[in-house]
């Protein structure tokens, strides 16, 4: 289990207004490694007159750092260096729905929090698989269904592509047995034609995730979801291009009319207030993989709350943030 993560805050002031952008990475999953970030930092301080959009495309291979930069640039621009957009959720009004994450471990380590979760309300719930034996994931997956139907409690499942093609159908037909909502990325990326076999055949929906990392030209998205025709996309800024990069994979969806929701990628309070209000600005409807603020013994005291499966923003709140 990760038990450390690394992030860099980008902080900009310019005429008596200050803006904050975080660079999260996960090692081994976002295209920037530590030592990148850390060289890419001094040299953009260095040509920050540049602009953001200069800037955005020169760092096109970096989305962590994209994702800085429209934040830090965006708090310039705004009253406040932590709200970006203008919606009732940063008037306190509107809370987004969530879903709960249960992350992988030993059986009993899962089954606590799957009651957790429960008792705090969530009727969506999100369960890491693929650690486990599969017997056993499946068997807390039927606990959970005698207890709760589909339409009480709505199961999502993430795979991270640990699947084998050969055997990913066989699977996805179990887990359809729990009425299952969707599942992230059954089999690992880069094989086109037997996930699209998958998509076209699975009786549960199939997810994109790690498979949208990478991919920066329209040209490249547009192959993807031709060749694969998932039902939905999971939308990780920090891991394609921040907001922009977010935008442009939700206008595809649309135009392939594929669902998609945003999930944080162990971003710190600051990264996922970012997300959080962009979701907003979308007004979504769907439960948002937001829920992973609360991991860190220190993260930043913010607006941002969770009661059950809600997050909301609170503005009378201040933010525990040194400039």
């Amino acid at each position: 289990m990760l038990s450390h993560k690394d992030s860099w805050f980008l902080v900009l002031k310019d005429k008596g207004k200050t803006g904050v952008g975080e660079c999260s990475i996960i090692e081994g999953l976002s295209p920037e490694t530590p030592a990148q970030v850390e060289a890419a930092l001094p040299q953009i301080s260095t040509e920050i007159d540049l602009g953001l959009d200069v800037l955005y495309q020169k760092y096109a291979h970096m989305p962590a750092i994209q994702f800085a930069l429209e934040m830090a640039f965006g708090g310039l621009q705004s009253e406040d260096p932590f709200v970006f957009f203008d919606t009732p959720f940063v008037k306190g009004q509107n809370p987004l729905v969530i879903n709960g994450l249960v992350w992988m471990g030993a059986s009993h380590f899962m089954q606590a929090q799957i009651e957790e979760k429960l008792a705090l309300g969530y009727d969506c719930i999100k369960l890491k698989i693929g650690a486990l034996d599969f017997d056993l994931e499946c068997s807390l997956l039927s606990e959970m269904r005698k207890r709760f139907d589909k339409s009480s409690l709505q199961i999502r499942v993430d795979a991270n592509g640990a699947f084998l093609p050969e055997e990913a159908l066989e699977k996805l037909e179990r887990l359809a047995q729990f009425d299952i909502h969707s599942i992230e990325q059954p089999i690992a990326v880069d094989q086109w034609e037997a996930m699209a076999h998958l998509c076209a055949v699975s009786p549960v929906p199939i997810a994109l995730d790690e498979e949208l990392i990478g991919r920066h030209s329209d040209e490249d998205k547009r192959a993807l979801l031709k060749a694969v025709r998932p039902q939905y996309l999971i939308l990780k800024p920090s891991l394609i291009g921040g907001w922009k990069g977010a935008n442009h994979w939700v206008e595809l969806a649309e135009e392939y009319s594929i669902g998609w929701w945003a999930t944080s990628a162990l971003e710190s309070n600051v990264g996922l207030n970012a997300i959080a209000q962009w979701c907003a600005d979308k007004q979504v409807t769907m439960p948002q993989g937001l829920g992973t603020g609360q991991l860190f013994t220190n993260n930043f005291e913010s607006p941002l709350y969770l009661t059950g499966n809600l997050l909301g923003y609170d503005p009378d709140k201040d933010w525990k943030f040194k400039f």
